[in-house]
């Protein structure tokens, strides 16, 4: 993408996983509430010898947005070893509250930051249930719950 591109752009789940194996300075930021972290689950990155770093980009119940967070995932990023220039992939539900937060850091001078398209657990399916048809966990990639 071009230098005035609000973000590196958005990647499929599998994607995001085939890059971050081949690459170890890439880093998976989960920016969801703490209560879907808890309920729903977690990407498991573990099998690539990391943690995904968890930073919400808003907050639960009333969604609104996190003030401070990009000072709060700067500090993380940093105490991760993820310098600048090196990618990040950030991954929410469905996708949307995931690109905001790859425009943030972009904007803060991370990146390349990419957005994982479809997020965690996808879109409804026919029985408005999620995580069945697109997503991290329909993908089939490691996930745990707690």
């Amino acid at each position: 993408m071009s230098q005035s591109a609000p973000y590196a752009g958005d990647v499929d789940p599998k994607d995001a996983w085939e890059a971050m194996t081949k690459n170890p300075q890439a880093q998976l930021v989960d920016v969801r509430t703490e209560a879907e972290w808890a309920y729903v689950g977690l990407p498991d990155v573990s099998p690539l010898q990391r943690q995904v770093l968890l930073a919400e980009w808003q907050s639960f119940p009333d969604m609104s947005q996190n003030p401070t967070f990009v000072a709060e995932l700067s500090a993380a990023l940093s105490a991760a070893g993820c310098a600048k220039g090196q990618p990040i992939f950030f991954l929410c539900r469905s996708g949307a509250r995931s690109r905001s937060a790859a425009v943030a850091m972009t904007q803060a001078g991370y990146g390349p930051c990419f957005n994982i398209r479809e997020g965690f657990e996808g879109a409804l399916d026919q029985e408005r249930h999620r995580g069945r048809r697109a997503g991290w966990k329909a993908d089939g990639l490691p996930w745990m719950q707690s």
